[in-house]
């Protein structure tokens, strides 16, 4: 590192300081910036979960404890791999309850202090030992999608000038419960555009909420040269927004102008109150309906194979009673955003607004396809698990 730009960053450190800015310790194999860090409000997620509901009244009966055949032993052998490398100041950082809150309080944004161990402080056996928990975990496509996306806030960094704020290894892990073939326990990973938060359970598993996104998209130059993230997800949306007719087109759109960002279920919406809303799949031929269920498996795919054909066979049985919902431009090049809605599952896509990169009027700036953020939920009380939680506790009395 160039010594102007050493001394920069240590100015930059110092100020932090003398502003009474909390920081992040330095990586303990590289130098790297520190990490600024400011506290969410605890008003945010205090609210008693219930999860995502068309109108506050979670519908029983959607979710059963149930043996899917599919292992997680694996994952468990990773995860109790990971708690192994951990020191006795990191496990206490970094191990809760199953039934914590500490599930609710991700944040895809880069400010928020976050509980857990990060990457940056990882000893390179810890970092691997985690890489092994999320290849375990989650499919090739899931996991190569992950690492792009943390690669991409390297890109981030470089390209805004402020390490101390983006780097790929700025993610923390955190464990809830202890790593079973039988009781319940989960993990999360969280960081700037990725949020993954996965529920175990037998072999059941619930890996929602999910948030993926990026700014910027793609690396044109710089350590992470031709990494690209999310343009499946988009151009199979638009491709199936084309593919309706005119009639189909107009019951999909929700509004014509896209002004600014339109996600609604990210972090901290855990009980958003949110309508079916579009076009009903029931009112598609099955050459549409195939097409619907190719995009909701471009995000489920992120899971291992197996447990994704379970959360598949759940979507299909509702597939009549999903909703497909749009705004934006339909144009070659245009920003758009698209929701598809069940009981049993919740996806969003949007293009949002620049906030990193060349945003020099907040609030009016355009959207963009160089920002995406994407989320997948499970409504009516299955998000981390809950609802499996919930039957667990009842059968087995605690």
């Amino acid at each position: 590192m160039k010594k102007s730009l050493l001394q920069g960053l240590l100015l930059k450190s110092l100020l932090f300081v003398v502003l009474g800015v909390t920081v992040a310790a330095a990586t303990t194999d590289i130098f790297r910036a520190p990490l600024l860090l400011r506290d969410v409000s605890p008003a945010l997620w205090a609210e008693p979960f219930r999860g995502v509901t068309r109108d506050g009244q979670v519908v029983p009966g959607l979710f059963e404890l149930a043996q899917t055949g599919v292992s997680t032993a694996p994952v468990q052998r990773a995860a109790a791999a990971f708690v192994r490398s951990l020191d006795e100041e990191q496990r206490k950082k970094t191990l809760f309850a199953v039934s914590d809150d500490e599930w609710r309080r991700w944040d895809n944004r880069h400010f928020p202090t976050r509980q857990g161990i990060g990457f940056f402080e990882m000893t390179p056996q810890q970092r691997q030992r985690a890489f092994e928990l999320m290849r375990e975990s989650l499919s090739a496509k899931g996991l190569r999608l992950s690492r792009h996306i943390m690669n991409l806030n390297g890109t981030l960094a470089e390209l805004s000038g402020k390490p101390e704020e983006y780097s790929e290894w700025f993610y923390w892990i955190t464990l809830m419960g202890e790593p079973s073939a039988t009781a319940p326990w989960g993990w999360q990973l969280e960081g700037h555009h990725l949020s993954i938060n996965y529920f175990v359970l037998g072999d059941q598993v619930v890996m929602t909420p999910v948030f993926m996104g990026s700014e910027p998209v793609r690396a044109d130059e710089g350590r992470f040269k031709g990494t690209v993230v999310l343009q499946e997800e988009q151009d199979k949306g638009l491709a199936l927004m084309l593919a309706l007719n005119p009639a189909q087109q107009a019951e999909a759109r929700l509004r014509k102008d896209k002004s600014g960002d339109d996600v609604l279920s990210a972090a901290y919406k855990d009980n958003l109150a949110l309508d079916f809303a579009g076009l009903r799949a029931a009112k598609l031929d099955a050459a549409r309906k195939a097409q619907l269920l190719e995009l909701i498996a471009e995000y489920v795919a992120n899971m291992k194979e197996g447990h994704a054909k379970v959360k598949m066979a759940e979507v299909q049985k509702h597939l009549d009673d999903t909703w497909f919902g749009w705004i934006g431009s339909t144009d070659a090049g245009g920003v758009f955003y698209y929701r598809i809605h069940s009981q049993v599952i919740l996806i969003e896509f949007d293009h949002q607004r620049p906030v990193a990169l060349g945003r020099s009027n907040p609030g009016t700036a355009a959207a963009t396809r160089n920002h995406i953020h994407t989320v997948v939920r499970t409504p009516n009380g299955n998000d981390y698990g809950k609802d499996l939680l919930r039957q667990h506790h009842q059968r087995h009395k605690h």
